[in-house]
């Protein structure tokens, strides 16, 4: 049996949760994270004042498939009552869990004072996930760093904060904002908040295998882990979790055909959902996680941004994968 988590009134299937990322988990890669186990989809982040002022790309971003639920919706934005608002607003779409995104590090985020911004303002924090929490039945769940830099690692003060203030649980990055994605995670920041809080704790940072979320697990004592970077590239990483969890077993690499087959399904899925020019253009970069590792992967790379049709993309990879 696998482990079930539970956030608010929302049970998920396993533990094992997409971690929100820009211009990575739109909806047809959200589908494709589903099909491979995963137990909660978070989509991309979405900025409260753009659904306030009725942004049209914003539109896209919203969009939910009934075959991805149970998926969790992040807003970003630094005004609480901007933020409650439009999560009351939004509220009626088929979204399970509402997340707010406090952990952003890209600069104009963290210009106008939001994403890991708001971990320097506690006071502000409490506002925002308070105001929401009252204004939705959906429960509400919040996305931190370890702190803003390595003289504010206050991770553990938010997400007492945050549970004080009806959140139904936090996801950690062990990383601070100043770092990005460089160096290690620290784990040891996810325990001290789990050991902080009796919401649920979700362990993000460095997951890139089976193994890794057992020892993140084991370390911490974190109720469910989230994968980011890890999962770019390999929507397998979720059958690995899944079936690790359930017999100990790590099963085998996709195949060259596998991969060749969900990178062109992959293709496919993204010019249906945004037309011709904009899914292969959408598709190079993610052609280009999916085939890291393999023989020739730079000379492809550098082809692959050349191509301008499903036809092109199809041709170069029988080309350059002929065993597939």
């Amino acid at each position: 049996m696998l482990r079930q988590l539970t956030i608010g009134n929302v049970t998920l299937s396993n533990t094992y949760i997409l971690a929100p990322m820009a211009g990575v988990t739109d909806l047809p890669f959200r589908l494709l994270c589903k099909e491979q186990g995963a137990g909660l989809l978070c989509m991309e982040m979405v900025s409260a004042k753009a659904v306030q002022y009725k942004n049209k790309n914003t539109q896209a971003l919203l969009k939910i498939d009934p075959r991805e639920v149970p998926v969790s919706l992040q807003l970003f934005g630094s005004d609480p009552d901007t933020i409650s608002e439009v999560a009351k607003q939004l509220e009626e779409l088929p979204f399970s869990i509402l997340d707010i995104n406090m952990g952003c590090p890209v600069p104009k985020i963290v210009k106008n004072g939001e994403g890991s911004a708001l971990m320097l303002d506690p006071k502000r924090v409490e506002a925002i996930i308070s105001k929401t929490a009252k204004a939705i039945k959906k429960p509400v769940t919040v996305k931190i760093r370890k702190g803003f830099n390595d003289t504010n690692v206050n991770a553990v003060e938010i997400a007492r904060i945050a549970e004080a203030s009806g959140a139904a649980a936090i996801a950690v990055h062990g990383r601070t904002r100043e770092q990005y994605y460089a160096g290690t995670a620290d784990w040891d920041i996810i325990r001290q908040v789990k050991e902080a809080v009796s919401i649920p704790v979700i362990g993000n940072g460095d997951v890139t295998s089976a193994r890794k979320a057992e020892a993140l697990r084991k370390e911490t004592g974190c109720d469910g882990i989230m994968v980011g970077r890890g999962v770019q590239g390999n929507p397998w990483i979720f059958r690995e979790l899944v079936e690790y969890e359930r017999t100990g077993r790590t099963p085998e690499r996709p195949s060259l055909k596998e991969v060749k087959q969900m990178m062109l399904r992959h293709a496919r899925m993204q010019i249906e959902e945004k037309g011709d020019h904009m899914g292969i253009l959408e598709m190079r970069k993610h052609v280009a996680w999916y085939t890291t590792g393999f023989l020739n992967a730079a000379k492809l790379r550098n082809e692959i941004n050349q191509t301008e049709s499903f036809e092109q993309l199809q041709e170069l990879l029988e080309e350059r994968m002929p065993d597939a």
